[in-house]
C-alpha cells in the first residue's frame, strides 16, 4: 500500500520533463567539476526544476515522445492563456492542478468510451461503467499524471482499435491500423511495460492481416514511421549538441534503455525486491478489493465450467499481462492499473446488500487513504515553503543597514516522496531556496546532514551611527520537513529536548504542519507492535516544518 502517494517520483518526472524540457544537457553540464552554472530553469514557465536519474542517467530509460500531449501542450496553451491576458506566469498551484485536470478529462472521455465499446450488451455496458467509476483506482489513480495513468487509456483503446479491425472484416480497416499503430509505439515508449497487454489480444490480428494484406503494411509502415519521430524526438533531447546524423548513428532508443535496465536484478533490487506471487495475492487484491474476491469465488461455483468472462480478451489481457509482469521480482500495485477497467468489465458482483456495502467502503477507505493522506502534504507543504521561509526570516530594525543580497534557506525532506522543485515558483533573487531530499535515510545520519549544514548563531554587530545593537541576518536558513509521526525527532523538538539527546547542538523549533498526510512507509509493526504502530502513524498524521537552530540561538 506504499507504492502511491499524492505525488509519486513517477509523476515527479513527468511534470519536471513538462517544466523544462532540453534539462538533461544543464545537468551534465552542472556535474562537471570546478564549474559554476545557475539552477536549471524551465522553457516553458522559468520555475526552477530538477529531473530524477530516468531522465539523466547516460542511458536514459524515460521517452519524452508520449509526455507532449499530456503535460507539454496544456501548459502551453496555459501560457498562451496567462501572455494574451497580460497576467505573467502562472502560480505552480495551478499549472499542477491543470495537469491533474487533464487527466481527469481524459480518463472521464477516453476510458468510458473504450468500455462502451469492448462491452457489447447494453445492461453489461451500464453496470461496468458504474463498476469502475465507482473505483478507487479510477477517480484517484487515473487523475494522477502517472505513466501507468496514460498506458491505461493506451491499453484500452490498443484493445478497442484490435476488436475494430478484427469484426471490420469485409474491409481493409487501413485507418484502424495507423491509428493503432500510434498507440503501440506511444505505449511502449511510455512503458515497457504496455506490450504484455496486447501481446494475445494482437494474435487475433494473424488471419486479418493474412486476408487483407495492406492493413498489415499500414500497421508496420506507420509503426516505423511514428517509432522514428520518438527515436528523434528523444535523441534531440539528451543529445548534446544535436544533428540529424545523431539519430542515425547513436539513436537513442529509451525502451531498449528500459528493457535492459529492469533486466539487471541488481538494479531492481535498489528498487525493492518482491515475491514471484506479488501481483496476483497481493497486488491485485488491494486494487480490486472485493471484485477480486467475487472473482476467486467464481471459479468454485462450477468447477467444471469455464465461467463466461474467461473467454474474453479483456481478461486474457489482464491476466496475460499479470503473468509476464510477475517474471520481474519488482513488482509494484501501479504496474497493474491498466488491468483493473478490464477485470471490472468482465467481473459481474453478486446483486446483495452485503457485496453493494463491502464495494463501497471498500473504495471509500482505499480512496481516502491512497487519494488524500498518503503522501498528501508534499504538494501544499512544497507550495507553503516560500511563505514559511519568508516568514521566519530574521526582521531587522529600519534603522540598521545591510548589504545582504537577499535570504537563502536549505530545506531537507526526510522520509517523503521527492517534492517537486518547480512547485516553489518563481521567488526572484530575494529569496533563494535550495531543497535537498535525504530521502529514508536513518535518523542520526540525517541529523549528522543537519549538523553539517547548521550556521552558527547570529552574531551582535553594530551597524547604527547612535551605536545600536543589532542581530546580523543569518545567511542560510535551515529547515526540516519530515512527518509528525517520526518519533525520532521527539528528542530534537523544543519543548521535548532532554539532555540525554544523541546531539546536544541542535533543536528543531516547529513553523508549520499539514494534517492531510500520512507516511505509510513509517508501518513498522515488527519492531513497535500492530497497535503502537497504528497510534503513531494515524494519531500523529501529518506533515511538518521545523527551523533548525543551534541550541542558544534564538
Amino acid at each position: 500500500m506504499s507504492y502511491f502517494g499524492c505525488l509519486s517520483n513517477v509523476e515527479t518526472n513527468l511534470l519536471a520533463f513538462a517544466l523544462n524540457p532540453g534539462l538533461f544537457r544543464v545537468v551534465s553540464e552542472l556535474s562537471a567539476p570546478g564549474r559554476e552554472f545557475p539552477r536549471p530553469r524551465g522553457r516553458i514557465f522559468s520555475y526552477p526544476s530538477k529531473l530524477t536519474w530516468e531522465f539523466t542517467d547516460p542511458h536514459p530509460i524515460r521517452s519524452v515522445f508520449p509526455l507532449w500531449p499530456v503535460c507539454v501542450v496544456p501548459m502551453n496553451l496555459l501560457k498562451w492563456f496567462y501572455d494574451e491576458t497580460g497576467a505573467g506566469k502562472p502560480p505552480p498551484a495551478q499549472i499542477y492542478y491543470t495537469l491533474r485536470g487533464v487527466m481527469f478529462l481524459l480518463s472521464f472521455v477516453l476510458e468510458d468510451w473504450a468500455i462502451h465499446e469492448l462491452v457489447p450488451l447494453p445492461h453489461h455496458r451500464t453496470a461496468t461503467v458504474v463498476l469502475v467509476a465507482s473505483s478507487y483506482v479510477t477517480w484517484t489513480y487515473q487523475t494522477h499524471t502517472f505513466t501507468n495513468s496514460l498506458e491505461t487509456l493506451l491499453v484500452a483503446w490498443g484493445l478497442v482499435l484490435v476488436r475494430r479491425i478484427v469484426d471490420g472484416r469485409k474491409h481493409s480497416s487501413f485507418f484502424s491500423s495507423i491509428v493503432l499503430s500510434l498507440i503501440v509505439v506511444t505505449g511502449t515508449f511510455n512503458r515497457i511495460t504496455f506490450p504484455a497487454f496486447l501481446l494475445l489480444p494482437g494474435l487475433q490480428l494473424l488471419p486479418h492481416f493474412w486476408l487483407k494484406p495492406a492493413s498489415f503494411f499500414s500497421l508496420v509502415g506507420f509503426g516505423i514511421f511514428f517509432a522514428s519521430i520518438a527515436i528523434i524526438s528523444d535523441t534531440a533531447f539528451f543529445a548534446s549538441p544535436y544533428s540529424i546524423s545523431d539519430a542515425l548513428r547513436s539513436p537513442i532508443i529509451t525502451p531498449i534503455n528500459n528493457l535492459i535496465y529492469n533486466s539487471n536484478p541488481a538494479n531492481l533490487a535498489l528498487h525493492g525486491l518482491h515475491s514471484r506471487y506479488q501481483h496476483f495475492l497481493v497486488n491485485l487484491p488491494q486494487l480490486l478489493g472485493p471484485a477480486f474476491v467475487a472473482m476467486v469465488l467464481s471459479f468454485f461455483k462450477s468447477p467444471l465450467a469455464i465461467p463466461p468472462w474467461l473467454r474474453n480478451m479483456r481478461f486474457v489481457s489482464a491476466i496475460s499481462a499479470t503473468f509476464i509482469l510477475s517474471i520481474f521480482p519488482h513488482q509494484e500495485a501501479r504496474f497493474l492499473i491498466p488491468a483493473v477497467p478490464l477485470l471490472l468489465s468482465c467481473i459481474r458482483l453478486p446483486r446483495s446488500r452485503v457485496v453493494l456495502a463491502s464495494w463501497v467502503i471498500f473504495n471509500a477507505t482505499m480512496g481516502l487513504l491512497m487519494g488524500v493522506y498518503h503522501q498528501g502534504g508534499v504538494v501544499p507543504t512544497q507550495i507553503a515553503i516560500p511563505t514559511i521561509v519568508s516568514e521566519s526570516a530574521v526582521k531587522l530594525p529600519t534603522n540598521v543597514s545591510t548589504d545582504s543580497a537577499g535570504l537563502s534557506a536549505t530545506v531537507f525532506w526526510w522520509k517523503t516522496y521527492s517534492p517537486p522543485t518547480w512547485l516553489l515558483g518563481d521567488t526572484g533573487p530575494s529569496l533563494e531556496i535550495e531543497t535537498v531530499n535525504l530521502m529514508g535515510m536513518p535518523g542520526l545520519n540525517m541529523i549528522a546532514e543537519l549538523d553539517k549544514a547548521a550556521v552558527p548563531c547570529p552574531r551582535l554587530v553594530d551597524n547604527s551611527s547612535d551605536s545600536a545593537t543589532a542581530e546580523e541576518p543569518l545567511e542560510n536558513s535551515l529547515f526540516l520537513v519530515a512527518p509528525l509521526s517520526a518519533s525520532f525527532l521527539d528528542q530534537y523538538v523544543v519543548s521535548q529536548s532532554s539532555p540525554d539527546s544523541p546531539s546536544d547542538d541542535l533543536q528543531l523549533h516547529e513553523l508549520w504542519s499539514y494534517k492531510n498526510h500520512l507516511n505509510l512507509d513509517d508501518l513498522d509493526f515488527e519492531t513497535d507492535g500492530i497497535f503502537p504502530t497504528l497510534k503513531r502513524v494515524f494519531g500523529r498524521r501529518g506533515l511538518g516544518v521545523w527551523a533548525v537552530k543551534r541550541v542558544g540561538c534564538n
